[in-house]
């Protein structure tokens, strides 16, 4: 059986320096997973591999990445997340210096998939995050430390290919190596140590996310929406280039300066973090996923327009649904941290497992129906997928005050 524990709650904000200090360890660490992908090429090339070979890489990455999510990321409920954050970023660092060093393939892939498994030391910052603001300012604090992680994603794939085509991609690894080293020596000294809120064995840690998931239905509504909205987020990113290159004959550089649009809708995450803490979070999940939905839909207006006036419509959208993504994101993280303090880690960990499938079922969706149906298609599917969110989202408020009905009966 299990019981849900209290936790003591954090009395002041945490200051200023602590926010950017666990938003950068956020954004170093899940950076690690995306600087392969510009790199392909050149990896195939130096390494004498295949494309199907190399393809690989940033793939067992993304496998480790799952694998320690559902893995490792409960632990921080069992263990002091200080030494957890520290074991983690010591073990991305030795990792992205053996890619740095493998003289083959097969090295490569296996120090891919211990990035992979190691980078989710950024899902063990979020909830330290949290554990450390007060309820009140909760989303402000999450919303903070988002905006890093988002910068990280969205930046380290133009980062990685212009050091990788000036530089090298060996010097790539090297330079993530040592800026993931140095943000953990700093996190080890400045972060304080967080006591675990459970006592429970590892194989009953992993037994409670089932009863956790079951018991909870706003974590389930959470998860849903969220993948939801992942699943149009990852088919438009991972078709764009393609369709740039197609449709207007712009190369990878361009297609990868407009992840800056999507930068910048980002950087509004505080901004979501602030509304969720004064308005509530479920009202601000139901406004950021109509924006995503309508930001989306406004892409089929392009065949109506001149072409200087689509790019920059495409600009526009993706500034528009990136922010809608990222504040609904930011708002389910409010919500259901708020659920059961002491299983943080889990109740994270389960969320974003269903945003990790979303972004993997959007990958492939987009690609098939870019080849199939065109990039009408795709803005069809994104559309489709953040309608479907904000249904979700409808439901829950209905949920919310049928529950708030019974509770004043």
């Amino acid at each position: 059986m299990f019981t849900p524990a209290s936790v003591p709650q954090a009395e002041h904000p945490p200051a200023a320096a602590t926010v950017i200090m666990l938003a950068s360890g956020a954004g170093f660490s899940v950076a690690s997973i995306y600087y392969s992908q510009p790199m392909l090429e050149i990896l195939a090339g130096q390494l004498h591999a295949s494309v199907t070979t190399s393809g690989l890489v940033p793939t067992l990455t993304q496998i480790g990445y799952a694998l320690g999510i559902l893995l490792l990321a409960p632990l921080g409920d069992r263990h002091d997340r200080r030494t957890i954050i520290t074991l983690k970023g010591l073990m991305l660092t030795l990792a992205l210096l053996l890619s740095a060093a493998a003289g083959n393939i097969t090295v490569l892939l296996f120090a891919s998939l211990a990035v992979g498994i190691a980078a989710t030391m950024a899902q063990d910052i979020v909830p330290a995050a949290a554990h450390l603001s007060p309820a009140a300012q909760r989303g402000k604090t999450v919303g903070s430390v988002m905006t890093g992680l988002l910068l990280g994603i969205l930046l380290s794939r133009v980062v990685s290919g212009v050091v990788a085509q000036y530089a090298g991609w060996r010097v790539m690894f090297m330079l993530a190596a040592l800026l993931v080293l140095a943000i953990t020596l700093v996190l080890w000294r400045r972060l304080p140590h967080i006591a675990p809120s459970t006592t429970l064995s590892y194989p009953a840690l992993l037994v409670s996310m089932r009863h956790l998931w079951r018991r909870h239905g706003e974590l389930r509504r959470a998860t849903l929406a969220q993948g939801l909205l992942s699943v149009g987020f990852s088919a438009f990113w991972s078709t764009l280039a393609v369709m740039l290159h197609v449709r207007y004959g712009l190369g990878s550089a361009t297609a990868g300066a407009f992840g800056l649009a999507g930068a910048a809708g980002a950087l509004a995450a505080p901004l979501a973090g602030m509304l969720a803490d004064r308005r509530g979070p479920e009202k601000v999940t139901r406004l950021a996923t109509a924006l995503a939905t309508v930001s989306f839909a406004a892409l089929f207006l392009l065949p109506l327009m001149p072409v200087p006036a689509q790019l920059v419509l495409i600009v526009v959208s993706a500034l528009g649904f990136d922010f809608g993504v990222q504040a609904t994101l930011i708002s389910h993280q409010t919500l259901i941290f708020g659920l059961e303090p002491a299983a943080r880690s889990r109740l994270n960990a389960l969320m974003f497992t269903g945003v990790f499938i979303g972004m993997a079922t959007g990958s492939a969706l987009g690609s098939l129906m870019l080849e199939r149906a065109g990039w009408p298609g795709v803005v069809a599917l994104l559309t489709l997928a953040g309608a479907a969110s904000f249904v979700v989202r409808m439901q829950g408020r209905g949920t919310a005050q049928k529950a708030s009905l019974q509770a004043t009966e």
